[in-house]
């Protein structure tokens, strides 16, 4: 926080107040400048990042559920520092991406000095996710709420004891340094009957541009740059045109905390603002991580979904004036219901929701009745999460083909199973099943989340977790793989080792065939 504060300080004289008030004090020069420089920081820092040695340091979903929740110190703290002066400098991400980045470090540095079996690192690593939400809102439980419902899918009492230990003791040291004061300052909102209809008809409504959010971040992410003159170009000109348009819309810079305050204080503005932001700030944010920006998404999150909230009530105000509902508690009842439809966490999103704001308590029933309109739009449409959005899954069909010439001749089979290193331990028992039935039997491949293979369901692996009784919420499909010998095209076109034996790609990685054993 001290760090966020110093770079908005060099970069927008800022000091107090709001932060959108700073920027808007600035000239058109200095503000597209400064955006400009954030982009030029992000292709510097993440040129220096891809020349830095190290295991995975990128969403935490994927370190959790495919990698036990290893993550590179080195790499990841030099994402979260570079995270926190961009989001100063005006980048539209949030700024928890560096505090989930960090507590997930700690957790699996302490989880791995003791040993700890990957199930149980698992666990810690979101629990240390968890505390890291928790110190930087100050939400002591809806941090570890997060930690189960989000991460681990999975709100069970032998969970929540260490998600909630972590967090509330996280919130607790973080008041010796911080403000021990709710995130948004709101006024004291009433119920009204206005505002129960309004959210019945607003919470579908917000849960299908839910849908629509999380494919777009999705997209985004899976499009990141890939080579290293797309990770040194794409920031620039992205943060240029980002520049540009903050000129006539310096809303946009910044994580959103000030919009969504203003937007439980219903004082955002006119009807055509509010739904223009509600619109565009989505786009930045997505062209944001498509340029390779690390950054969270909770408050854009937000704020997406209070001006949506705020904008749908003054349209409601207009078309039945005699029914008006107020639009400070709607924008509260829509970021709740965009939270909880575009996190896929119901309970988490309401918790965190009542604990960042004062006087939100009232509006239980209307969050509650739009929460689950939302959810059962994004339920039916089939979407998964902001975060699980951001996993590749490791499926096969991403890898499926005529194989090459070359595979041919050298013998390789497409005849061969896998599953995701993430899937649940019943479907690598499933898919051995399967392969178990075949003459001769093919080995079933255990995929990370680039396609990559990184080893073979064992049946040895099965019996060994079955008896070591570790809760199967938590054991995944790389808990029973064992390492399987690789070769790239050009060498399985060369000659042919003994199998099991992984035919990948030679520039990305990716499976591709089987050799036959022998």
């Amino acid at each position: 926080m001290r760090l966020l504060h110093a770079a908005q300080h060099v970069a927008w004289s800022y000091e107090a107040g709001r932060f959108l008030d700073a920027v808007g004090r600035t000239t058109p020069l200095h503000r597209a400048g400064v955006v400009l420089l954030a982009g030029v920081i992000v292709a510097i820092g993440a040129t220096a990042l891809r020349f830095a040695k190290g295991g995975h340091a990128g969403e935490v979903s994927v370190a959790i559920w495919f990698h036990a929740g290893e993550t590179d110190p080195v790499r990841t703290l030099g994402r979260s520092v570079l995270s926190i002066v961009i989001v100063a400098m005006g980048a539209t991400v949030g700024r928890e991406g560096a505090l989930k980045q960090t507590g997930a470090v700690i957790a699996w540095k302490l989880a791995d000095f003791v040993k700890l079996p990957p199930p149980q690192k698992r666990l810690l690593t979101a629990c240390g996710v968890g505390a890291g939400m928790a110190a930087a809102y100050n939400l002591p439980l809806g941090g570890a709420l997060f930690a189960l419902e989000v991460l681990l899918g999975s709100i069970s009492l032998p969970f929540a004891a260490p998600a909630l230990a972590c967090s509330i003791l996280a919130t607790a040291v973080s008041w010796l340094l911080l403000p021990i004061k709710p995130t948004y300052m709101t006024p004291t909102f009433s119920l009204s009957l206005a505002q129960v209809g309004w959210a019945l008809a607003a919470g579908p409504l917000i849960g299908a541009v839910a849908l629509v959010y999380v494919r777009l971040i999705g997209w985004a992410d899976h499009h990141r740059p890939k080579t290293r003159l797309e990770a040194a170009a794409a920031p620039v000109i992205v943060f240029a045109a980002l520049g540009a348009a903050s000129l006539v819309l310096p809303q946009l810079l910044g994580n959103g905390l000030d919009l969504v305050e203003q937007s439980f204080r219903g004082e955002v503005g006119a009807i055509p603002l509010v739904l223009t932001l509600a619109a565009v700030r989505p786009l930045a944010t997505a062209a944001c991580l498509r340029s390779g920006a690390p950054g969270g998404l909770f408050t854009p999150t937000l704020a997406t979904g209070a001006l949506l909230g705020g904008g749908l009530a003054a349209l409601w105000n207009r078309i039945a004036p005699g029914w008006s509902a107020n639009a400070g508690g709607c924008a509260v009842i829509g970021a709740s219901a965009m939270l909880a439809a575009a996190t896929e966490g119901p309970v988490s999103a309401v918790v965190s929701v009542i604990e960042l704001g004062q006087h939100i308590d009232l509006l239980i029933a209307p969050i509650v009745l739009a929460v689950a309109g939302a959810m059962i739009v994004v339920r039916f449409g089939g979407g998964p999460s902001i975060y699980s959005a951001r996993v590749r899954t490791g499926a096969r069909s991403s890898a499926r083909g005529s194989l090459p010439a070359s595979a041919r001749q050298a013998g390789v089979t497409d005849d061969f199973l896998d599953v995701s290193a993430a899937a649940h331990p019943a479907v690598a028992v499933q898919q051995l099943l399967i392969s178990q039935q075949r003459e001769p039997p093919f080995p079933v491949f255990v995929l990370d989340e680039r396609t990559r293979p990184i080893g073979c369901v064992n049946a040895e692996q099965v019996r060994r977790h079955d008896q070591s009784r570790q809760p199967l919420d938590l054991v995944t499909a790389l808990e029973l793989a064992e390492p399987v010998e690789v070769a790239t095209l050009s060498q399985a076109a060369a000659q042919r080792p003994p199998g099991p034996c992984a035919v990948v790609d030679d520039r990305s990685g990716a499976l591709v065939g089987a050799l036959p054993r022998g």
